[in-house]
């Protein structure tokens, strides 16, 4: 015979549970994944998953009924129960007390005495439901991380190819509205699985713990939107910015005209002074990378912004190339003058360190000197061989003062 206070301890730890059971499955049939679930037409391993564990909510909450209703009239019994009968409150809580009608099993593997009805103790209740809980919540909570995961990659998506979407019509180009239409095409198709099949995008145990979404193909039709989106946005740049650019272009133009002409007189300004052998080749004529103003323009009154673009893109790399190749024509010319003027340069401090060395009236030295001035002072001048004398003339001086030390 159990106390009062002992009757009342297990009525109210009985109680508290069932009130945390009962919270638990109002979340549970509540929660984001149970309601997209049970609301979507599902197909293939979805559909096999969740027929399973929505037959196992549906016991789930015949169990916890029963159950509830054991613990309802004991909690009615104690309040009226004088203490000899206290023993029936606490054999409601402890024996076999919750009435669970199953129906009776197949003919064939049906027991003679087998009424269809399992009587359970409140805890074997408790632990039956349990199991069967963790067994739906793992099917709600994957679909849930399929849902949330994939979704995302593929709700992102959708905004991109939205905006796309209305930016290609603006620039009427049927090229990128086929490109448009193939990755919806692709991206209908995912989302379709996320719908209908999500729980096919999950990867897991056997037992349906320890896993994650697979978000490789939801990766995949993001990636081929922003590639597609990209595409868009190039077209419409060149659209928006079409006028300077096709300004930029004819400036560049100028420019490598200008540096042509630079690289022209530059190579004429040396060649009246230096050996024709040292000056880089004669600039080509400019080509001008067959740049026409008045195509570019024709283009862009015609709307065809990428053939736009791609000539642009032509025309700045040719026009690049070219002036940079004048440039550094004119860059050689000029440093040819600028070596013979070093040589000249070199000459002279030589004659000044001879001087000081005593060698003014030193014949030789003379001889050598005369011969690195007559090439150095002639036009034009032969480099190479100026430099060579400029040379001998330094060896003599550095000769003539070791001899002296």
């Amino acid at each position: 015979m159990a106390t009062r206070q002992e009757a009342q301890a297990a009525l109210d730890k009985a109680v508290a549970e069932r009130d945390t059971v009962q919270g638990n499955l109002l979340d549970l049939d509540g929660s984001f994944g149970k309601q997209l679930l049970s609301g979507a037409s599902l197909v293939g391993e979805s559909k096999q998953r969740w027929d399973t564990a929505a037959a196992t909510l549906a016991g789930l909450w015949e169990t916890f009924t029963a159950y509830s209703a054991v613990i309802d009239q004991a909690a009615q019994l104690m309040s009226t129960a004088k203490d000899r009968e206290l023993g029936s409150v606490t054999a409601l809580l402890s024996g076999p007390s919750v009435r669970l009608s199953r129906g009776p099993a197949p003919l064939g593997r049906r027991d003679l005495a087998d009424g269809g009805v399992d009587m359970l103790t409140v805890p074997a209740a408790v632990a039956q439901m349990r199991r069967e809980f963790s067994r739906v919540t793992e099917v709600v909570a994957a679909a849930e991380a399929v849902w949330g995961e994939v979704g995302g990659l593929l709700d992102q998506a959708a905004a991109d190819l939205s905006r796309a979407a209305t930016l290609v019509a603006s620039l009427a180009d049927d090229t990128l509205s086929a490109r448009l239409a193939e990755v919806s095409t692709e991206l209908s198709a995912q989302r379709a699985t996320l719908n209908t099949d999500p729980l096919s995008l999950w990867q897991g145990d056997s037992d349906g713990r320890n896993g994650h979404a697979d978000t490789s193909a939801a990766k995949r039709v993001r990636d081929h939107v922003a590639a597609a989106v990209a595409e868009v946005d190039a077209v419409a740049k060149v659209r928006d910015g079409a006028r300077q650019r096709i300004d930029a272009v004819a400036g560049a133009q100028a420019n490598a005209v200008a540096a042509w002409q630079d690289a022209l007189q530059a190579r004429q300004l040396a060649a009246a002074k230096i050996a024709d052998a040292f000056l880089p080749a004669v600039p080509p004529a400019y080509r001008g990378t067959s740049l026409d103003r008045a195509s570019l323009d024709g283009l862009a009154s015609a709307g065809q912004w990428q053939r736009l673009s791609a000539e642009i893109d032509r025309a700045e790399r040719g026009l690049t190339a070219e002036t940079a190749a004048y440039r550094k024509a004119a860059d050689d010319a000029e440093s040819a003058l600028s070596r013979r003027e070093e040589l000249r340069g070199m000459l002279q401090a030589y004659k000044a360190k001879a001087a000081r060395l005593g060698g003014a009236e030193d014949f030789g030295l003379t001889e050598r000197y005369d011969a690195a001035r007559e090439l150095l002072w002639t036009a034009p001048c032969d480099l190479g061989a100026a430099a060579d004398a400029v040379a001998a003339y330094q060896q003599a001086i550095l000769a003539k003062g070791r001899g002296q030390g």
